[in-house]
């Protein structure tokens, strides 16, 4: 299990993040104290379901909270279109067993009732029937005469019936998904020598071949076009009439009722931004959800990049491109949040300091970037988790994803700390060290450094690793295609962890000694090798590109230390631990893997991808497998974890004038998916 525990509660933090309020703001704001907080909700197949706190948002201005209101309002219209995304049976399945949740009729306490409540907790955790993680789908412990009845037993208009359709044609349509694991069985596929497209439930192409696909958004590039769009980004590729047409995600385009909200909650949101340069990126964000128009996105990244000042900060659009198995298309995601001032300090020290990083970094000169411009970096609180960011959701973010703007304009970094505390304080006590770690040593280093090195290590990661290198002029950036992913996320770590043993930490403040990496060092190859496999099940590959990306440094690693045992694996009691004999010469061998990835990415070389992720990355050793599967089940965690979001309540005065809002942590989390299927589906 890769532990996402990167930072530990600061009294700063948890006075709100240092921040004065500049006016009066909302008195009915307040945060709960530390230890009257509940941070678990629920927990059910491998998930466990967390509250986050907002530390710091009772200091918010009165004009800063209305922002953060409209804006979360924004987060959470989008809703329905990852679901869409994902898969183009999603909405109607989740409608569906929403429906019969929520009937009268029906006997909760049978076992078939509780085994399809526990299916629709997955689907909502994974915004569809593909697990958020590993991709596969979910196989159904309820049986099918079961759904079959009781479908037939809800009145028609609860249910998504397409117009003229009976619902004895929408059961024959709807069971094999549910029920037949060779229909759509995999998210997005990966194996080498399939037709990516054809053998992947996601949503972005229609009776399209990969073939046809590479060759159309192929023929648009121009190798001497420095500047290229993210061809294909918001858009769906299908066939017509034998021509391929893509349909455009835009205001009176394809999900123009999401778009239209997200919209007015964004121009509600543009009255009252924080600074002009805040005002103009939102101006062009709009302009994009009505045109479609990816120069204009590219134009919104630019201005969005470059408001550093306000406090005020979001994600609300066309992003990630993980779910598409070629990498153009991208998920709609949101994630609203504001910065910590104190914990940004340490950001802002990394980030002055990028130059010396890339100046430092042991890749070939030629994949240096001459100047490294616009690194900005930062500590932030979510607010509001939408879209893909929701309920499960990243600890650090770096955008935008585009090679050329980042080179030219830079970056924005983010660390997400009040989510880092939630998992932290929901794993204390949990016995996970002293079961997988090999002695007293290590339980004792990881006790004293892992939340400070997991924490610098995500900073590092999305501030200077994504951040750095650049592609050979001509280079194709989609050249990597369904390895791109994992190489970047590869290439991310390695600067990470390259840089987590260099001096320059403790020299920078950022790190107490040079003892501290170790906790990192240990955690992450204890992880890719061993750990993060309690998240596989028995006899399937790697399929999530973090974890290919992990068990790829680990391994490649390990095979490189056969000779000198820099790290090694190492029996006892029947049990496999990772043991590291040489610190320093594992960060070689990082810096040495880092090396040869910047140059693979940087020279688009297809080929040694390929044969780097195959190699190392994709499957999985059986034994240690079944191993690790049976010490994890004796401690009774959860190998993931997702959220539910605060409940922001706003008041207006009679001439419509924001007053204030007030924040709720206790609704549960059946009763925020299916408030959220109430007031905010706006797919058909």
């Amino acid at each position: 299990m890769k532990r996402t525990v990167a930072i530990a509660m600061s009294a700063l933090m948890l006075a709100g993040c240092g921040q004065k309020p500049a006016e009066t703001a909302n008195s009915g704001l307040t945060t709960p104290e530390i230890g009257e907080f509940n941070y678990i909700v629920d927990r059910f197949a491998d998930m466990q379901i967390l509250r986050y706190r907002v530390p710091g948002i009772e200091n918010l201005t009165l004009r800063q909270q209305e922002m953060l209101y409209y804006l979360s309002e924004a987060a959470l219209s989008g809703r329905d279109i990852i679901y869409d995304q994902n898969c183009r049976y999603n909405l109607p399945i989740r409608r569906t067993l929403e429906s019969i949740y929520t009937a009268e009729n029906i006997d909760r306490e049978s076992a078939d009732f509780k085994a399809m409540e526990t299916y629709l907790k997955r689907v909502w955790v994974s915004n569809g029937i593909h697990h958020h993680y590993a991709g596969d789908k979910f196989r159904p412990e309820f049986s099918q005469a079961f759904f079959e009845n009781a479908v037939r037993s809800l009145p028609a208009d609860r249910l998504p019936l397409r117009e003229g359709q009976s619902v004895d044609e929408f059961l024959a349509e709807i069971t094999p998904v549910i029920f037949d694991p060779a229909v759509m069985p995999l998210h997005k596929n990966q194996a080498a020598g399939a037709d990516l497209l054809l053998t992947s439930a996601s949503n972005y192409y229609e009776g399209v071949t990969q073939a046809e696909a590479e060759a159309f958004y192929g023929a648009m590039q121009d190798p001497n076009d420095h500047e290229p769009i993210s061809y294909g980004l918001n858009s769906k590729l299908v066939k017509k009439d034998g021509k391929l047409v893509e349909e455009t995600y835009r205001v009176g385009g394809m999900y123009s009722a999401p778009m239209e909200k997200i919209v007015y909650w964004l121009e509600k949101a543009l009255a009252v931004a924080e600074t002009e340069p805040q005002r103009a990126a939102l101006e062009k964000l709009i302009s994009f959800y009505k045109s479609g128009n990816l120069e204009e996105f590219d134009e919104y990244a630019i201005l969005w990049v470059k408001d550093t000042q306000s406090l005020i900060d979001y994600v609300c659009g066309y992003t990630e491109t993980y779910g598409d198995p070629l990498g153009y298309k991208a998920s709609w995601e949101a994630l609203i949040n504001f910065k910590n001032l104190e914990a940004t300090k340490r950001t802002e020290t990394i980030s002055a300091n990028a130059q010396w990083f890339e100046n430092n970094s042991p890749t070939a000169p030629e994949f240096k970037k001459e100047e490294v411009k616009g690194v900005t970096a930062k500590v932030i609180t979510a607010a509001m988790l939408g879209g893909d960011c929701y309920p499960s959701v990243p600890i650090g973010i770096n955008l935008p994803n585009a090679n050329w703007i980042r080179a030219a304009h830079g970056s924005k970094s983010v660390t997400i700390e009040n989510l880092t505390e939630a998992y932290a304080e929901s794993e204390a006590g949990s016995g996970f060290d002293e079961e997988f770690s090999w002695s007293e040593t290590e339980v004792e280093l990881l006790k004293n450094y892992l939340v400070l090195t997991d924490n610098l290590h995500t900073d590092l990661h999305e501030c200077l690793g994504h951040g750095s290198g650049k592609l050979l002029p001509g280079v194709d950036p989609n050249a990597l295609k369904e390895y791109d992913a994992t190489i970047e996320e590869a290439r991310a770590d390695l600067f990470a962890l390259y840089f987590m043993a260099d001096k320059k930490m403790t020299e920078l403040g950022l790190l107490p000694n040079e003892e501290a990496y170790k906790a990192q060092y240990y955690d992450y190859f204890r992880n890719g090798l061993l750990t993060q496999l309690t998240r596989i099940e028995p006899g399937k590959n790697i399929e999530e590109s973090h974890m290919r990306n992990r068990q790829l440094i680990a391994k490649w690693v390990l095979e490189k230390s056969a000779d000198d045992k820099a790290v090694e694996l190492r029996q006892r009691d029947g049990k496999t631990f990772v043991v590291i004999n040489d610190y320093l010469l594992v960060q070689k061998h990082l810096g040495e893997l880092l090396a040869e990835i910047q140059r693979i990415k940087s020279t688009g070389d297809y080929a040694a991808a390929k044969a780097i992720v195959e190699n190392y990355a994709v499957k999985v050793d059986p034994q240690i497998h079944n191993e690790i599967l049976e010490r994890y089940a004796k401690l009774n965690l959860a190998p993931y974890k997702a959220f539910v979001n605060p409940v922001y309540t706003a008041s207006f005065d009679e001439n419509g004038k924001f007053t204030g809002m007030t924040i709720d942590y206790t609704e549960d989390f059946a009763a925020q998916h299916l408030r959220y299927s109430r007031d905010y589906s706006y797919l058909k």
